[in-house]
């Protein structure tokens, strides 16, 4: 199984903070929302029950949840947030993927073109930046909690197609048709992740000096606040 990784300890150290604090609430009803579109029972449609076990976990209520999902089905009416991605390059060539929710297309785009121009990023017109991640199950556990042969061992039970050493995190990498049933396989034996979810991996890093490094997490910072933002996610890489 593959060994240590830079971009991916520092990616995934902020993995543990982000799940530890959550995204806040009206991010997670959105996931909802959108993820209810493919249908509103959760036994039939694995990405919504992933939005629904993020929002349960942040404790919103279930009524909450239940009217979100409704929204997202149509149920209580024509929901009109829509889901776009945009690709742009950050400074020293990051490739940035921006997945978004919204129901104002131009106010969005105009926002976020202007947040990345005074960041001195762009947004890339040619779609290039797509093809330098791959979707992946990413399941997310503690070292302090779990040793590294233990999630091994039942990683490999259960088909994941790997498992990365972080230092303070141990990653199981799955295909995102197989991620509900290895994260599912892993809760069954009381082994409990601190992040479990579908989302975007570089296939190759960028290596950065540490002020482009800086200008970068600002960056995506500042694009993980924006309230349309659901995930951003980078190809860089800090030196030490």
């Amino acid at each position: 199984m593959s060994g240590h990784n830079r971009w991916s300890t520092i990616k995934h150290k902020k993995a543990i903070a982000d799940a530890k604090k959550s995204k806040g609430w009206t991010k997670l009803i959105k996931e909802v929302t959108v993820a209810a579109r493919g249908g509103g029972d959760i036994t039939g449609n694995p990405r919504l029950r992933s939005a629904v076990d993020k929002a349960r976990g942040a404790n919103i209520p279930n009524d909450t949840i239940d009217r979100a999902i409704k929204k997202g089905t149509g149920e209580l009416g024509a929901e009109t947030v829509e889901e776009l991605v945009y690709q742009a390059y950050g400074p020293g060539g990051v490739a940035i993927v921006i997945e978004i929710a919204t129901d104002n297309r131009n106010r969005t785009a105009g926002e976020l073109r202007k947040l990345l121009e005074k960041q001195n990023a762009k947004i890339d017109p040619s779609g290039s930046v797509l093809h330098k991640f791959k979707k992946r199950g990413q399941i997310l556990f503690e070292a302090e909690k779990f040793s590294e042969d233990a999630v091994t061992e039942v990683a490999l039970e259960l088909g994941a197609e790997d498992v990365r050493n972080e230092g303070d995190s141990i990653l199981v990498l799955t295909e995102p048709s197989t991620f509900m049933d290895v994260k599912d396989g892993f809760e069954k034996k009381n082994m409990k992740p601190i992040l479990a979810e579908v989302g975007m991996l570089p296939e190759v890093t960028v290596e950065l000096a540490a002020k482009d490094a800086e200008q970068i997490n600002k960056l995506i910072g500042l694009l993980e606040e924006h309230d349309d933002v659901m995930n951003v996610y980078s190809n860089h890489e800090e030196t030490e």
